[in-house]
Protein backbone atom coordinates (compact mmCIF):
# COMPACT_ATOMS: atom_id res chain seq x y z
CA UNK A 1 0.00 0.00 0.00
CA UNK A 2 1.14 3.60 -0.79
CA UNK A 3 2.01 5.81 1.82
CA UNK A 4 -1.01 7.87 -0.31
CA UNK A 5 -3.67 4.77 0.14
CA UNK A 6 -2.72 4.55 3.96
CA UNK A 7 -3.08 8.46 4.66
CA UNK A 8 -6.80 8.42 2.58
CA UNK A 9 -8.21 5.14 4.15
CA UNK A 10 -7.35 5.69 8.14
CA UNK A 11 -9.53 9.05 8.70
CA UNK A 12 -7.74 11.43 11.17
CA UNK A 13 -9.60 13.39 13.64
CA UNK A 14 -6.50 16.24 13.59
CA UNK A 15 -8.78 18.69 12.07
CA UNK A 16 -11.01 19.51 14.68
CA UNK A 17 -8.32 19.09 17.63
CA UNK A 18 -8.16 20.40 20.52
CA UNK A 19 -11.82 18.35 20.39
CA UNK A 20 -12.15 14.88 20.41
CA UNK A 21 -15.91 14.60 20.26
CA UNK A 22 -18.79 16.80 18.71
CA UNK A 23 -21.71 17.19 20.80
CA UNK A 24 -25.08 18.21 18.74
CA UNK A 25 -27.33 19.64 21.32
CA UNK A 26 -30.90 19.34 20.28
CA UNK A 27 -34.08 20.67 21.94
CA UNK A 28 -35.61 17.21 22.53
CA UNK A 29 -39.20 15.89 22.05
CA UNK A 30 -41.61 13.15 23.26
CA UNK A 31 -41.86 9.99 21.21
CA UNK A 32 -44.87 8.11 22.59
CA UNK A 33 -48.08 9.59 24.26
CA UNK A 34 -46.84 8.83 27.46
CA UNK A 35 -43.58 11.25 26.79
CA UNK A 36 -45.80 14.19 26.17
CA UNK A 37 -46.58 15.46 30.24
CA UNK A 38 -43.31 15.01 31.57
CA UNK A 39 -41.87 16.43 28.28
CA UNK A 40 -43.61 19.94 28.49
CA UNK A 41 -42.88 19.43 32.41
CA UNK A 42 -39.68 19.83 31.96
CA UNK A 43 -39.92 22.52 28.97
CA UNK A 44 -42.39 24.73 31.11
CA UNK A 45 -40.33 24.16 34.68
CA UNK A 46 -40.23 27.34 37.31
CA UNK A 47 -42.89 29.06 34.99
CA UNK A 48 -45.95 27.58 36.96
CA UNK A 49 -48.07 26.34 34.08
CA UNK A 50 -50.93 24.51 34.80
CA UNK A 51 -51.05 21.21 33.89
CA UNK A 52 -54.42 21.99 31.83
CA UNK A 53 -53.00 24.59 29.59
CA UNK A 54 -49.77 21.55 29.32
CA UNK A 55 -52.43 19.38 28.44
CA UNK A 56 -53.66 21.94 25.45
CA UNK A 57 -50.60 21.68 24.19
CA UNK A 58 -50.29 18.05 24.04
CA UNK A 59 -52.82 17.63 21.90
CA UNK A 60 -50.36 19.24 19.30
CA UNK A 61 -48.60 15.76 19.68
CA UNK A 62 -51.60 13.73 20.12
CA UNK A 63 -52.42 14.90 17.07
CA UNK A 64 -49.38 12.78 15.77
CA UNK A 65 -49.70 9.99 17.66
CA UNK A 66 -47.69 11.18 20.88
CA UNK A 67 -44.43 11.43 18.68
CA UNK A 68 -42.75 14.84 17.79
CA UNK A 69 -40.43 14.65 14.53
CA UNK A 70 -38.11 16.35 15.89
CA UNK A 71 -35.74 13.40 17.49
CA UNK A 72 -35.55 11.54 14.24
CA UNK A 73 -34.85 14.38 11.89
CA UNK A 74 -31.77 14.93 14.68
CA UNK A 75 -30.83 11.06 14.45
CA UNK A 76 -30.81 12.11 10.17
CA UNK A 77 -28.69 15.19 10.73
CA UNK A 78 -26.20 13.47 12.95
CA UNK A 79 -26.15 10.94 9.91
CA UNK A 80 -25.53 13.70 7.41
CA UNK A 81 -22.98 15.34 9.21
CA UNK A 82 -21.17 12.20 10.00
CA UNK A 83 -21.00 11.47 6.17
CA UNK A 84 -19.79 14.91 5.73
CA UNK A 85 -17.27 14.60 8.38
CA UNK A 86 -16.33 11.34 6.84
CA UNK A 87 -15.63 12.22 3.69
CA UNK A 88 -12.78 14.58 5.01
CA UNK A 89 -11.24 11.96 6.47
CA UNK A 90 -12.03 13.42 9.75
CA UNK A 91 -12.79 10.54 12.35
CA UNK A 92 -13.97 12.03 15.24
CA UNK A 93 -17.21 11.23 17.12
CA UNK A 94 -20.85 12.48 17.41
CA UNK A 95 -22.78 11.95 20.54
CA UNK A 96 -26.18 13.42 20.91
CA UNK A 97 -27.71 15.36 23.87
CA UNK A 98 -31.27 16.99 24.17
CA UNK A 99 -32.69 19.46 26.70
CA UNK A 100 -35.99 18.30 27.46
CA UNK A 101 -36.04 14.32 26.42
CA UNK A 102 -33.84 11.53 25.95
CA UNK A 103 -30.68 11.22 25.24
CA UNK A 104 -29.94 13.65 28.18
CA UNK A 105 -26.99 16.03 28.07
CA UNK A 106 -25.37 14.58 31.21
CA UNK A 107 -25.75 11.43 29.49
CA UNK A 108 -24.22 12.27 26.66
CA UNK A 109 -21.25 13.37 28.43
CA UNK A 110 -21.03 10.06 30.67
CA UNK A 111 -21.43 8.37 27.29
CA UNK A 112 -18.56 10.57 25.55
CA UNK A 113 -16.27 10.57 28.65
CA UNK A 114 -16.32 6.68 28.85
CA UNK A 115 -15.14 6.33 25.55
CA UNK A 116 -12.31 8.75 26.07
CA UNK A 117 -13.29 12.50 25.16
CA UNK A 118 -12.40 15.14 27.45
CA UNK A 119 -13.07 18.25 25.24
CA UNK A 120 -16.01 18.68 22.96
CA UNK A 121 -17.16 21.31 20.87
CA UNK A 122 -20.87 21.92 20.91
CA UNK A 123 -23.33 22.26 17.86
CA UNK A 124 -26.96 23.12 18.63
CA UNK A 125 -30.08 22.90 16.48
CA UNK A 126 -31.10 26.64 16.99
CA UNK A 127 -29.43 29.27 14.68
CA UNK A 128 -30.23 32.59 16.10
CA UNK A 129 -29.52 34.81 18.89
CA UNK A 130 -31.53 34.93 21.58
CA UNK A 131 -32.58 33.78 25.62
CA UNK A 132 -33.81 30.82 24.56
CA UNK A 133 -32.21 29.70 21.55
CA UNK A 134 -28.80 30.49 22.72
CA UNK A 135 -28.00 31.25 26.21
CA UNK A 136 -30.71 28.54 28.29
CA UNK A 137 -28.61 25.83 26.11
CA UNK A 138 -25.64 27.42 27.40
CA UNK A 139 -27.39 27.11 31.07
CA UNK A 140 -28.02 23.99 30.19
CA UNK A 141 -24.67 22.66 28.99
CA UNK A 142 -23.07 24.55 32.30
CA UNK A 143 -25.85 22.40 34.71
CA UNK A 144 -24.81 18.90 32.88
CA UNK A 145 -21.28 19.70 33.40
CA UNK A 146 -22.04 20.49 36.98
CA UNK A 147 -24.04 17.14 37.19
CA UNK A 148 -21.57 15.05 35.91
CA UNK A 149 -19.04 16.51 37.76
CA UNK A 150 -20.26 15.44 41.12
CA UNK A 151 -19.33 11.70 39.93
CA UNK A 152 -16.04 12.86 39.13
CA UNK A 153 -16.04 13.21 35.32
CA UNK A 154 -14.79 16.24 34.03
CA UNK A 155 -15.14 17.83 30.41
CA UNK A 156 -15.13 20.98 28.77
CA UNK A 157 -16.90 22.56 26.13
CA UNK A 158 -16.73 24.82 23.41
CA UNK A 159 -19.92 26.09 21.65
CA UNK A 160 -20.18 27.12 17.69
CA UNK A 161 -21.46 30.31 17.05
CA UNK A 162 -25.41 31.03 16.13
CA UNK A 163 -25.42 30.49 12.79
CA UNK A 164 -28.47 31.99 11.01
CA UNK A 165 -25.99 34.60 9.48
CA UNK A 166 -23.83 31.83 7.61
CA UNK A 167 -23.86 31.98 4.23
CA UNK A 168 -24.99 28.13 4.07
CA UNK A 169 -27.85 28.75 5.58
CA UNK A 170 -29.17 31.55 3.58
CA UNK A 171 -28.21 29.47 -0.03
CA UNK A 172 -30.42 25.97 1.46
CA UNK A 173 -33.10 28.79 2.60
CA UNK A 174 -32.79 30.26 -0.84
CA UNK A 175 -32.93 26.95 -2.56
CA UNK A 176 -35.93 25.64 -1.08
CA UNK A 177 -37.98 28.94 -1.70
CA UNK A 178 -37.11 29.15 -5.23
CA UNK A 179 -38.07 25.43 -5.95
CA UNK A 180 -41.50 26.41 -4.02
CA UNK A 181 -42.05 29.97 -5.84
CA UNK A 182 -41.17 27.87 -9.53
CA UNK A 183 -44.03 25.73 -8.67
CA UNK A 184 -46.08 29.09 -8.29
CA UNK A 185 -45.25 30.70 -11.95
CA UNK A 186 -48.59 31.30 -13.34
CA UNK A 187 -49.14 33.10 -9.99
CA UNK A 188 -49.47 37.06 -10.37
CA UNK A 189 -47.16 38.82 -7.79
CA UNK A 190 -49.70 41.35 -6.83
CA UNK A 191 -51.92 38.05 -5.73
CA UNK A 192 -49.08 36.41 -4.01
CA UNK A 193 -47.70 36.90 -0.28
CA UNK A 194 -44.07 36.02 1.18
CA UNK A 195 -44.06 35.22 4.76
CA UNK A 196 -40.80 34.20 6.40
CA UNK A 197 -41.93 32.12 9.57
CA UNK A 198 -40.39 32.05 12.95
CA UNK A 199 -41.11 31.40 16.78
CA UNK A 200 -42.36 34.31 18.21
CA UNK A 201 -40.55 34.95 21.98
CA UNK A 202 -42.01 37.54 24.07
CA UNK A 203 -40.84 41.33 23.58
CA UNK A 204 -38.91 41.72 26.19
CA UNK A 205 -36.38 38.75 25.27
CA UNK A 206 -36.00 39.78 22.00
CA UNK A 207 -35.17 43.38 23.62
CA UNK A 208 -32.33 42.07 25.02
CA UNK A 209 -30.95 39.87 22.32
CA UNK A 210 -27.61 40.14 21.45
CA UNK A 211 -24.21 41.42 23.96
CA UNK A 212 -24.95 43.82 26.62
CA UNK A 213 -23.55 46.59 24.96
CA UNK A 214 -25.36 45.82 22.04
CA UNK A 215 -28.77 47.65 20.08
CA UNK A 216 -30.79 44.57 21.40
CA UNK A 217 -33.19 43.13 19.10
CA UNK A 218 -31.10 40.70 17.49
CA UNK A 219 -33.13 37.85 17.49
CA UNK A 220 -35.49 39.57 15.26
CA UNK A 221 -32.71 41.65 12.95
CA UNK A 222 -31.19 38.78 11.97
CA UNK A 223 -34.67 37.26 11.00
CA UNK A 224 -34.51 40.22 8.93
CA UNK A 225 -31.41 40.23 7.43
CA UNK A 226 -32.15 36.51 5.95
CA UNK A 227 -35.85 37.54 4.76
CA UNK A 228 -34.40 40.34 2.94
CA UNK A 229 -31.41 38.43 1.28
CA UNK A 230 -34.16 35.55 0.20
CA UNK A 231 -36.22 38.09 -1.04
CA UNK A 232 -33.62 39.87 -2.99
CA UNK A 233 -32.31 36.69 -4.34
CA UNK A 234 -35.15 34.84 -5.44
CA UNK A 235 -36.71 38.13 -7.20
CA UNK A 236 -33.03 38.16 -8.99
CA UNK A 237 -33.32 34.62 -10.48
CA UNK A 238 -37.14 33.90 -11.01
CA UNK A 239 -37.33 37.55 -12.42
CA UNK A 240 -40.39 38.59 -9.93
CA UNK A 241 -41.19 41.82 -7.51
CA UNK A 242 -42.34 40.08 -4.61
CA UNK A 243 -42.18 41.57 -1.13
CA UNK A 244 -41.47 39.18 1.71
CA UNK A 245 -42.29 40.38 5.23
CA UNK A 246 -41.78 38.71 9.11
CA UNK A 247 -44.59 36.87 10.77
CA UNK A 248 -44.82 34.41 14.13
CA UNK A 249 -45.96 31.22 15.08
CA UNK A 250 -45.82 28.99 18.44
CA UNK A 251 -46.62 32.13 21.03
CA UNK A 252 -47.34 30.18 23.99
CA UNK A 253 -47.46 33.27 27.33
CA UNK A 254 -50.14 34.76 28.81
CA UNK A 255 -52.30 37.36 27.01
CA UNK A 256 -50.92 40.27 29.16
CA UNK A 257 -47.65 39.23 28.21
CA UNK A 258 -46.23 40.99 24.67
CA UNK A 259 -44.65 38.66 22.11
CA UNK A 260 -43.47 39.11 18.86
CA UNK A 261 -46.06 39.82 16.57
CA UNK A 262 -47.95 39.84 13.96
CA UNK A 263 -49.08 36.14 14.35
CA UNK A 264 -49.07 34.03 10.87
CA UNK A 265 -52.63 33.08 10.99
CA UNK A 266 -53.49 36.66 11.48
CA UNK A 267 -51.51 37.84 9.19
CA UNK A 268 -52.96 35.90 6.46
CA UNK A 269 -56.61 36.91 7.29
CA UNK A 270 -55.42 40.49 6.36
CA UNK A 271 -53.90 39.55 3.41
CA UNK A 272 -57.30 37.51 2.22
CA UNK A 273 -59.28 41.01 2.80
CA UNK A 274 -56.92 42.63 0.68
CA UNK A 275 -56.91 40.39 -1.84
CA UNK A 276 -54.15 37.97 -1.92
CA UNK A 277 -54.89 35.10 -3.36
CA UNK A 278 -52.00 32.79 -2.34
CA UNK A 279 -49.46 32.42 0.45
CA UNK A 280 -46.06 31.11 0.60
CA UNK A 281 -44.58 30.24 4.18
CA UNK A 282 -41.10 30.12 4.29
CA UNK A 283 -40.11 28.31 7.99
CA UNK A 284 -36.67 30.12 7.84
CA UNK A 285 -36.38 30.43 11.66
CA UNK A 286 -36.41 26.64 11.74
CA UNK A 287 -33.76 24.04 10.79
CA UNK A 288 -36.33 21.26 10.40
CA UNK A 289 -39.61 20.27 10.47
CA UNK A 290 -40.40 19.97 13.93
CA UNK A 291 -43.36 20.31 15.86
CA UNK A 292 -43.83 23.99 15.38
CA UNK A 293 -43.91 23.75 11.45
CA UNK A 294 -45.89 20.53 11.15
CA UNK A 295 -48.75 21.89 13.65
CA UNK A 296 -48.64 25.45 13.45
CA UNK A 297 -47.88 25.68 9.68
CA UNK A 298 -48.93 22.60 8.01
CA UNK A 299 -52.15 22.06 10.02
CA UNK A 300 -53.10 25.19 11.36
CA UNK A 301 -51.91 28.15 9.10
CA UNK A 302 -53.14 25.23 6.10
CA UNK A 303 -56.57 25.54 8.34
CA UNK A 304 -56.83 28.99 7.89
CA UNK A 305 -56.14 29.15 4.42
CA UNK A 306 -58.66 26.85 3.52
CA UNK A 307 -61.25 28.87 5.55
CA UNK A 308 -60.21 31.64 3.44
CA UNK A 309 -60.01 30.24 -0.15
CA UNK A 310 -56.48 30.97 0.10
CA UNK A 311 -53.85 28.72 -1.79
CA UNK A 312 -50.81 27.72 0.79
CA UNK A 313 -47.49 26.81 0.22
CA UNK A 314 -45.37 26.25 2.98
CA UNK A 315 -41.55 25.92 2.12
CA UNK A 316 -39.40 23.08 3.15
CA UNK A 317 -36.60 23.77 6.05
CA UNK A 318 -33.08 23.06 5.29
CA UNK A 319 -32.89 19.69 7.54
CA UNK A 320 -30.09 17.43 5.95
CA UNK A 321 -29.39 20.16 2.55
CA UNK A 322 -25.91 19.20 1.98
CA UNK A 323 -25.11 22.80 0.91
CA UNK A 324 -26.74 23.36 4.98
CA UNK A 325 -24.59 20.25 6.65
CA UNK A 326 -21.51 21.08 4.77
CA UNK A 327 -21.20 24.85 6.20
CA UNK A 328 -22.46 23.10 9.70
CA UNK A 329 -18.93 21.08 9.20
CA UNK A 330 -17.19 24.35 8.05
CA UNK A 331 -18.81 25.70 11.22
CA UNK A 332 -17.17 23.14 13.34
CA UNK A 333 -13.87 22.70 11.48
CA UNK A 334 -13.66 27.17 11.99
CA UNK A 335 -14.48 27.20 16.07
CA UNK A 336 -11.51 24.10 16.17
CA UNK A 337 -9.19 26.90 14.41
CA UNK A 338 -9.84 29.17 17.14
CA UNK A 339 -9.57 27.48 19.57
CA UNK A 340 -6.38 26.53 18.34
CA UNK A 341 -5.49 30.45 17.91
CA UNK A 342 -5.74 30.86 14.11
CA UNK A 343 -7.90 32.83 12.13
CA UNK A 344 -11.30 32.41 10.41
CA UNK A 345 -13.44 33.37 7.39
CA UNK A 346 -15.25 36.34 8.09
CA UNK A 347 -18.79 37.65 7.03
CA UNK A 348 -21.60 40.12 7.59
CA UNK A 349 -23.53 39.20 10.71
CA UNK A 350 -20.94 36.44 11.99
CA UNK A 351 -21.12 35.76 15.85
CA UNK A 352 -18.55 35.50 18.23
CA UNK A 353 -18.01 31.67 19.47
CA UNK A 354 -17.46 33.42 22.91
CA UNK A 355 -20.75 35.15 24.24
CA UNK A 356 -19.90 38.76 25.28
CA UNK A 357 -20.89 39.58 28.56
CA UNK A 358 -24.38 40.36 29.27
CA UNK A 359 -25.35 38.69 25.96
CA UNK A 360 -29.12 37.42 25.33
CA UNK A 361 -29.40 37.74 29.74
CA UNK A 362 -31.90 35.03 31.54
CA UNK A 363 -34.71 38.06 32.73
CA UNK A 364 -36.24 35.57 35.29
CA UNK A 365 -32.70 34.23 37.33
CA UNK A 366 -28.93 34.65 37.35
CA UNK A 367 -27.71 31.00 36.18
CA UNK A 368 -24.42 29.54 35.22
CA UNK A 369 -23.32 29.48 31.20
CA UNK A 370 -21.03 28.06 29.55
CA UNK A 371 -19.05 29.54 26.51
CA UNK A 372 -19.41 33.12 27.15
CA UNK A 373 -17.58 35.96 29.06
CA UNK A 374 -19.91 35.77 32.42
Amino acid sequence: MTPEAASTSQPSPSALAPYDAVLLLGFGGPEGPEEVMPFLRRVTAGRGIPDERLEAVGEHYHHFGGRSPINDQNRALIAALRAELDSRDIDTPIVWGNRNSEPFIDEALRESHAAGHRRLVALTTSAYSSYSSCRQYRENLADAVATVAEDGIAVEIDKVAQYAPRPGFAEANLGELVRALRALDGAPDEDLALLFVTHSIPDAMDDTSGPGDGDGNLYQRQHLALAARLTQEANRILGRDLTGELVFCSRSGPPSQPWLEPDVNDRMRELAAAGTRTVVTAPIGFVSDHMEVVYDLDTEAQETADELGLTHVRVPTVGTDPGFVRDLVDALLERAAEARGETVPQFEGRMPSVCAPGCCPNLRQARPALCGRD
